[in-house]
């Protein structure tokens, strides 16, 4: 992962990030008078020019981002960001020899009369990207005086031009790895306002820096939003918002790349800001963990063999292994209490069929079973087929590793429809049985079966998708390790698509942490070290120095470093679930250290107007399909929206919904009248929408202040 630090040559207080250092005399001026006007101005205010007669038209301001980009992680970051939540955005390639010309005719015009501001906001690699007394640089603040279009500086240096003193003057520069910050009062009640007033820069390896800041005090018209105390005393700054000569500034002087938490963490203030709180798209933070095999027991590791037994690839074992693991009464009754304590769901992917086999073959009792049934209203349940087979192609064991087995003419042998359709029906109708409410239209097959399987079965099982019709299955669950787009399955009888799902380092075969330790090692330690070499032959994995120690192993490095892993996805407006075994909710019960560590570190970073969203399998898969409809249209230019005044139109394809986000208090028109639009999440209201009936666009009202 790219660590972003960028550190400044020679004397780093007064040398800024870029190709260009800025003059200590290039400032955005002093005119105090407007300071206060624009400070005044709500984050949301329509800026008319002083300039403008009265009864001249209002602007209208198009939606859409201006992205001025050097190539450099802080502009990578935001425009990740913008296209993640579906903001529209126009990219410029400074490297690029025959990019456009920032001038007067690109960044606006006028239609139907109107002027037409271009863009809603500018994101700059620094404050002075174009050169501070270039043509272009004097056009784009021109532009952003005339329509009142805020600018973000994605990163640079404390200096007086952006409104803070030099770094040697009371400030500090240097490393950040695990310093914790401040949100201010100012952030608090302005587009920072989710967080919970803390946050902590991240420090993975003591051993790399990995982010890199100047913090300066803030001089006349800087307000300061994220902060951190300072030698000698007081406080100084590392985001504000920069006022003066008419423009607005949003200043942030560390350095960040896209994947590191503290930046995921202000992403979302950041674009509420360059946006004025008003955009398309929308965002939030998700978690929904899949516990898969629930009933069926899971084969264990084998710290002397370094395989599972049973599988096929196992040798020197009988095939049959040995001490399955499998979740108690116990452990299902302590699944229900974490549960409720820690105000989480977890859903259930079951497999009914090998409950019942486990109970015939115990004497006909089955506690687990009675257990989870009796809790069955505290979980969400998700059909997992009766009892977990294959049900790709059929597989020929003879070899390892295993193929698909051929007819005498060379072809290709399948699990049939009627197979597979009795695996989902037989276990649905298990469920129903037992009084458990299952989702018809959600399914996820044994080791995502019937899916193509690299590099064996390149395609899908051809009787996959009319079972899952048969059977009104919409929604699959793929593995986004190999497959991380949603992809449709179709037949002539019906339509499933995939939603892929996040696996979780904590092993299917494991149910201590010695196991899980022992296991670990051998998949991410070199062969000098005693491992299986993987990880120097896998361009992917990185190997570990060293082993991890059995005993502290699991606890020290893995929970940490899982934890880590699913909160990006977390705070990365990604909906996918994530998914784990029963096993890990028995013995030692592994999961859990990590889902703790993952909701105390999330609720830490956030305020409770920012919830964790949990949603079901099929709400995945539904976001998922609106954002590809929303992207492909975006794509193909086929979105209009824009801003005047207080109405904001937004005009998309026959079909498509729109993603909008928008402050509280907004209204949305109706064909007689208005309602409130969207939900609330994050200080602000969103929601997928479109028009009203015999409505051609959705115009919402935004208030005034």
């Amino acid at each position: 992962m790219d660590s972003g630090r960028i550190r400044m040559p020679g004397n780093a207080s007064r040398t800024a990030p870029g190709d260009r250092a800025p003059s200590r005399t290039a400032r955005p001026g002093s005119r105090t008078g407007r300071i206060a006007a624009l400070a005044a101005a709500a984050l949301i205010a329509t800026v008319v020019p002083s300039a403008q007669a009265a009864t001249a038209p209002a602007p209208r301001v198009d939606l859409v981002v201006l992205v001025v980009d050097d190539g450099g992680s802080a502009v990578g970051a935001i425009t990740a960001e913008l296209k993640g939540s579906g903001v529209p955005y126009r990219r410029i390639d400074l490297n690029d020899p025959n990019r456009p010309v920032l001038n007067q005719a690109f960044l606006s015009d006028t239609v139907d009369g109107r002027p037409r501001a271009k863009y809603q906001g500018v994101v700059l690699p620094h404050e002075t990207a174009f050169g501070p007394d270039s043509a272009e640089q004097t056009a784009l603040r021109a532009y952003e005086r005339t329509f009142g279009i805020p600018q973000v500086d994605a990163y640079t240096w404390s200096h007086p031009g952006v409104g803070l003193d030099y770094t040697n003057e009371g400030g500090m520069s240097g490393v950040l790895d695990g310093v914790t910050t401040s949100v201010t009062p100012a952030g608090q009640a302005g587009p920072f306002r989710y967080l919970a007033g803390s946050l902590t820069f991240e420090d993975n390896d003591p051993a790399i820096a990995e982010s890199y800041g100047y913090a300066g005090r803030p001089r006349a018209g800087y307000t300061s939003y994220l902060d951190l105390p300072v030698e000698g005393g007081g406080r100084a700054s590392l985001v504000g918002e920069y006022a003066a000569d008419g423009r607005r500034e949003l200043v942030v002087t560390f350095a960040y790349n896209q994947y590191q938490r503290q930046f995921r963490a202000l992403a979302r203030g950041i674009v509420e800001w360059l946006t004025q709180g008003v955009h398309l798209g929308q965002s939030r933070n998700y978690l929904s963990v899949h516990v898969d095999d629930v009933f069926a027991p899971d084969a264990r590791w084998d710290p002397a063999l370094d395989c599972t037994p049973g599988d096929f690839d196992c040798a020197g074992d009988d095939g049959e292994g040995a001490n399955p693991i499998r979740m108690t009464a116990a452990d299902a009754q302590y699944a229900a209490a974490w549960q409720k304590a820690s105000g989480f769901t977890l859903d259930m992917v079951y497999n009914g069929g090998q409950g019942e086999q486990w109970k015939a073959e115990h004497g006909g009792s089955d506690p687990l079973t009675d257990r989870l049934v009796a809790d069955r209203a505290q979980y969400r349940w998700i059909n997992h087929t009766y009892t977990h087979p294959f049900l790709g192609c059929v597989q020929d064991n003879t070899v390892v590793p295993w193929r698909c087995a051929t007819d005498a003419r060379g072809n290709t042998l399948w699990v049939t429809r009627a197979e597979l359709s009795a695996q989902i029906r037989d276990n649905h109708d298990w469920a129903v049985r037992k009084g458990i409410a299952v989702d018809r239209s959600e399914l996820v097959t044994g080791e995502h079966s019937g899916l193509r399987t690299l590099p064996q079965q390149p395609v899908d099982n051809p009787n996959l998708a009319g079972a899952l019709a048969d059977n009104g299955v919409k929604w699959t669950g793929s593995d986004n390790s190999r497959e991380p787009q949603q992809r449709a399955l179709t037949t002539a009888s019906g339509a499933a698509k995939t939603v892929p799902r996040h696996p979780m380092n904590v092993y299917y075969n494991v149910g201590t942490a010695a196991e899980m330790a022992d296991e670990y090692n051998w998949v991410y330690t070199s062969r000098a070290d005693g491992g299986s070499g993987i990880c120097e032959s896998n361009p992917a994995s990185t190997c570990l120095p060293a082993p991890l120690p059995l005993a502290t192993g699991y606890a020290d490095h893995i929970v940490p470093q899982e934890a880590r892993t699913a909160l990006s996805h977390v705070l990365g407006n990604d909906p996918r679930p994530h998914y784990v075994h029963q096993s890990n909710l028995a013995e030692e019960r592994l999961l859990y250290p990590v889902l703790d560590r993952v909701l105390a570190d999330y609720r830490g970073l956030f305020a409770p107007s920012a919830p964790l969203v949990n949603p079901a399998q099929r709400d995945v898969g539904t976001e998922l399909t609106r954002r590809t409809a929303w992207d492909q249209a975006l794509a193909a230019g086929k979105v209009t929206v824009y801003r005047i005044g207080t109405t904001v139109t937004v005009k998309a394809p026959s079909g498509v919904t729109a993603p909008v986000t928008a402050p509280e208090g907004t209204r949305k028109k109706l064909l007689l009248g208005t309602t409130a639009f969207g939900t609330a999440y994050a200080g602000t209201r969103s929601a997928w929408t479109s028009p009203e009936l015999l409505q051609s666009a959705v115009t919402l009202t935004i208030p005034t202040t």
